[in-house]
Parts: C-alpha cells; structure tokens; sequence
C-alpha cells in the first residue's frame, strides 16, 4: 500500500504529473484495477464521493493483485472527507495504493499525510525551468541536451504548463530518442509569457535593451496586451511611491506596509530610495500619458507587412526605455 499526494498550483500541471503517476502505478496490472473519482463530480450531483473512495481502497480487487485509487480535484474535498482519507492513509491497506490531487497549497492535510508528494510547482528562475524542460523530456524517453532545454525554457517561458504536452507530442512522432533544438523547434508554437519582476528588474537595472526586449515578449506572448503592461507598471511605481517618505528602514517594514514577502518588499525599498520623489512623480507621469496613448490618444498605424497594429508596441517601447533611463541617472 502506498499514498501518493500530487500537488501544484498549476492545474494542469497536477493534471499531467498524476497521469504520469497513475500509468506507473498500473505498470503490469489490469485496467480493471484503476478506480477513479473526483471531487464534486457534477455527473453524481451533490452526493459525497469518500464513502465509494473508501469502500474501493477496502475492497480487494478480484481481477489483480491490488487496487489503484485516484481522487482528483481533491482540495474540493469538505474537512470530514478529508479527515476520512487521512485515516485511511495513516492505517492503510496492503490490498491499495490511494492516488490524491491537489490543486493549491503544499499546506493542505492530504499533502503532509501522504506517503510520497509529487510537487509541480516551477521556480521562476530560467535554470529551474530548463531543468524541469529536461525532466519532462526525459520522463517520456525523449532526450535534449541542458543548452537545448534552456533553449526551450527561453521560450515556454511561464507557460511550463504546456511542456508535458510537447513531451507526448514528440515521443509519439520521434519515439525515445535524443533530439536537437531543430527537432523540437517545428513543435514549440509562441513564445509563452514571463513574469512581471523580468520587465521591473530590468527597468530598475537601466537597462533600456533589455527592457524593450522583456517587453516585446510580453506582447509577442499573447498574454498580455499594452494596457495590461502599462496597468502592471502603475502598480509597481505607486508601490515605490508609497514606500518614499514612508519611514521603512528594512525589507520587513517596507512588507508590512505593503502587505508582500520581504525580499521583493526590500527590492522596492532600495528602487525607491535610489529614484526619489521627483523621479518617481515624473515615472507616474510618463506611465499615465501611456494609458492615455493606448486609450486613442495616438495610432501609429499598421505595419506594411504584417498589417498589425503597432500602436501597442510603440508605445510600451518608448515608456520602458523612457523609465530604464530615468533609472539609471
């Protein structure tokens, strides 16, 4: 008997990792073995799924040497079901292994009851992405080398979520072998999105290259449009704003006034400080006359061969560039 706990704030993610970890639990039984629910299924109504879950983990399987049960969406779960598989988990049965997905925080009771926790959450950092590019690969026979992951992990950027999809989709027309960048790159499709803090950091540096480049990403990913930049700019510059003249003296009096962790709190302490209230009031100013562009205040028109409107754009370059600059005086 085993309890195996699948957790990740991504759902997809837990979604992919648990159909890894199903197919390795039903390695050399019958299908008949596998029993799966899911938290407030909307095909069983309003009726509670623990009582079928247990009676499953209870039953020994007639047509195999053990049963395999899966509970999905399990962070659904009310407190009494949660308490039930608990104690099922901490008693146990050598007739079962239970199977949970979680869909939140590594908190939850049924993630520290379990035998073995399988995490799907990513670091934002490009070298925990590329490992876990390599990994996912690797757990499908598909072979990459680290710089070729790397490559990949470049351009999934946050949406780590679709890797696993790619892994199946060239095992299934490539097999288990070692590919190049140039096998894998027909399949990549766009770039993916990356986080807020690559574009800020990069503006908060000076440099104005980098900025633009960030920026261009977060358009070309699809994700975001330049109103949602320019809206992610304006949070960030009036939470400098609020520490300037505040009073905070450390990373942990700048995250009680803002009500964030302190390492990013302390981040934007030392930006405050360095830029200043003149700095700052002419960052807002530059920031409110983008909105004001984006919002009809200027059309730049359509690129001459790709017909695409380049308003966004121009403008998001010109205030990343803009505020990179003032960073760097």
């Amino acid at each position: 008997m085993s309890s195996v706990c699948v957790v990740g704030t991504e759902a997809t993610m837990v979604y992919d990792a648990l159909h890894r970890r199903i197919e390795e639990a039903l390695a050399g039984l019958n299908e008949s073995a596998l029993e799966v629910y899911t938290a407030k299924d909307v095909t069983t109504g309003s009726e509670p799924i623990v009582a079928g879950v247990l009676e499953a983990l209870n039953t020994p399987s007639l047509l195999a040497e053990r049963r395999v049960v899966v509970v999905r969406d399990a962070q659904l779960l009310l407190a009494d079901e949660v308490a039930a598989l608990v104690a099922w988990m901490q008693a146990g049965s050598r007739d079962a292994d239970l199977l949970v997905a979680v869909v939140g925080a590594k908190s939850h009771k049924l993630v520290k009851a379990a035998d073995t926790v399988v995490e799907t959450n990513v670091g934002t950092r490009l070298e925990d992405r590329s490992s876990f590019v390599a990994d996912t690969l690797g757990a499908y026979g598909v072979g990459v080398s680290l710089a070729d992951a790397r490559r990949v992990a470049e351009l999934v950027g946050d949406d780590v979520a679709r890797v696993d999809a790619l892994a199946r989709s060239l095992q299934s027309i490539f097999g288990e072998r070692a590919l190049r960048y140039e096998d894998l790159a027909p399949y990549l499709g766009d770039a993916g999105d990356v986080p807020e803090w690559d574009l800020t950091d990069a503006i908060d540096a000076g440099d104005s290259a980098r900025s633009i480049e960030v920026a261009r990403r977060m358009l070309d990913s699809r994700s975001r449009v330049g109103l949602q930049v320019v809206n992610l700019l304006q949070r960030y510059y009036l939470r400098l704003a609020r520490l300037e003249g505040s009073g905070a003296r450390s990373p942990e009096d700048a995250a009680a006034l803002l009500g964030i962790k302190a390492y990013p709190a302390g981040k934007a302490l030392r930006s405050a400080t360095r830029l200043g209230p003149d700095r700052l009031s002419a960052a807002l100013s530059l920031i409110a006359r983008a909105d004001e562009d984006l919002k009809g205040g200027v059309d730049y028109g359509r690129d001459s061969e790709s017909d695409a409107d380049v308003t966004d754009a121009t403008v998001i370059e010109v205030l990343v560039a803009r505020l990179a600059r003032m960073a760097r005086r």
